[in-house]
């Protein structure tokens, strides 16, 4: 459960979903992250050869003009590029489909977008390895000290240590080879995946200083999280969308004031 809430609820999890156009329904996947230098291909499945359509674009957070890129068909599919971007480089993008009169937009609010170079599978996998297991010690932890059982304080040790290697060792170097920083959460920037590591490394670091002395675990731990790290990843995650929101807010009111202008000035 806690590697399909991550997966899921990841910022480079894949946006799906799906539009009707023309009687039939198309599924669409659009990925969020491109690794590797070259541009980042959009493909759709949709053997209805009536359809056509395009790929509106551009970087993100920019006010820029949208820009379009036509989509061409092979087969059954219809297929564009977007343009490749810096390292850590951010596009925001859409589907525009058409069928005769017919249009849709997928998805609503555009998809988001971020380049980087490729991580080595030496520093991946054992970072990924490391992470999940933190998870799970952490809910064993917790688990074990509502029921007063011994192991919880061992649970939470290994937690702590994994968190450790996997979050403050092997994240930061998967971060230098992904996007060229060594860490680019707070105090330096607002990155998700840096900041909910950070959180969950504050809250177990309380559980631990407030374990001291061999003192009872059951409140300590059970009171950081008897659900594991998925919580705190949670409230992170929340966070950084309401940030996601705000700005999405400022932009629309930029707009809009900008447009106001812009018929006063064709009154005079």
């Amino acid at each position: 459960a806690s590697a399909v809430y991550q997966r899921m609820s990841g910022p480079t999890y894949p946006v799906r979903g799906s539009v009707t156009i023309g009687g039939t329904e198309v599924p669409l996947r659009l990925t969020r992250t491109h690794p590797g230098p070259g541009d980042q291909p959009v493909v759709i499945t949709v053997p209805d050869t009536a359809v056509t359509g395009h790929v509106a674009w551009r970087r993100y957070p920019t006010g820029d003009a949208w820009q379009t890129l036509d989509l061409e068909r092979r087969g059954d599919a219809l297929t564009a590029a977007l343009p490749p971007q810096p390292v850590a480089g951010k596009l925001e993008y859409q589907v525009r489909l058409e069928r005769g009169d017919e249009r849709a937009v997928f998805p609503e609010r555009p998809a988001i977008t971020r380049f980087r170079n490729e991580v080595p599978a030496a520093v991946l996998v054992p970072h990924v390895f490391a992470m999940f297991l933190a998870m799970l010690f952490s809910t064993a932890a917790g688990l074990s000290a509502l029921g007063r059982w011994p192991q919880a304080r061992r649970e939470a040790g290994i937690c702590i240590l994994l968190l450790i290697a996997g979050g403050f060792l092997l994240g930061p170097l998967m971060q230098k080879y992904a996007f060229g920083e060594w860490w680019t959460g707070v105090p330096f920037g607002w990155d998700l995946t840096d900041n909910k590591t950070l959180a969950a490394a504050a809250v177990w670091r309380w559980a631990a200083w407030r374990m001291r002395g061999g003192r009872e675990a059951r409140g300590r731990i059970g009171g950081v999280d008897p659900l594991g790290l998925d919580r705190v990843f949670a409230h992170v995650h929340r966070a950084a969308a309401a940030q996601r929101f705000a700005q999405r807010s400022q932009r629309r009111i930029g707009r809009t004031v900008g447009d106001a202008q812009a018929r006063d000035r064709r009154r005079d």
